[in-house]
């Protein structure tokens, strides 16, 4: 049976070749300092062929608040699938922001932004830390959620950091409210 568009079949074949490729590849980041920095791992289940189901603790610092450093420790699925990254990544997700210097603020925010964002599998689901401020006490409140597009998720874990003088040279302490907008 002959096409009455010679070509077309090898044109779709591209296509498809080309929309596979674009969801396998790795998206680009802006620079490695976006990337958290993994601090060590842990293997919690052992597979014979392939490589182990692991806990992995990362560490990064807030890109709008300096003085501020998280350490979120996420499970890695194992097995071929995880080789590949094709494994969905369960939700359970701990979360410790601390002060680790003088904070200064280096822009306006809104309450909830985004600090951090990173897929947890090839498709649907990403896990979120977003940043606000509890005024009344002058504290940073952080939170780590995933979010799947079709059922979400309701596990999470929230983290805060109150903002106070960092040694005798750091005499003055910004408020937290004066950064942040509803």
């Amino acid at each position: 049976m002959s096409s009455r568009f010679p070509g077309l079949s090898s044109i779709r074949l591209k296509g498809l070749a080309l929309f596979l490729l674009a969801l396998v590849a790795p998206p680009a980041s802006a620079s490695a300092a976006d990337e958290p920095d993994l601090i060590f791992r842990r293997s919690t289940v052992f597979k014979w062929m392939s490589p182990n189901d692991k806990l992995a603790t990362y560490g990064l610092d807030d890109p709008e608040v300096e003085g501020v450093a998280c350490h979120f420790t996420v499970p890695e699925k194992g097995g071929f699938k995880g080789w590949l990254g094709l494994a969905e990544e369960v939700s359970d997700i701990s979360l410790a922001c601390r002060q680790v210097g003088p904070i200064k603020f280096k822009a306006k925010m809104e309450q909830g932004d985004d600090m951090f964002r990173q897929r947890r599998s090839l498709f649907f689901k990403k896990m979120q830390i977003v940043r606000g401020c509890d005024a009344k006490r002058n504290v940073l409140v952080y939170m780590v959620y995933s979010d799947k597009l079709i059922e979400g998720s309701p596990k999470n874990s929230t983290s805060t950091v109150p903002i106070m003088p960092w040694g005798p040279a750091d005499a003055s302490v910004q408020k937290c409210g004066e950064f942040f907008t509803q």
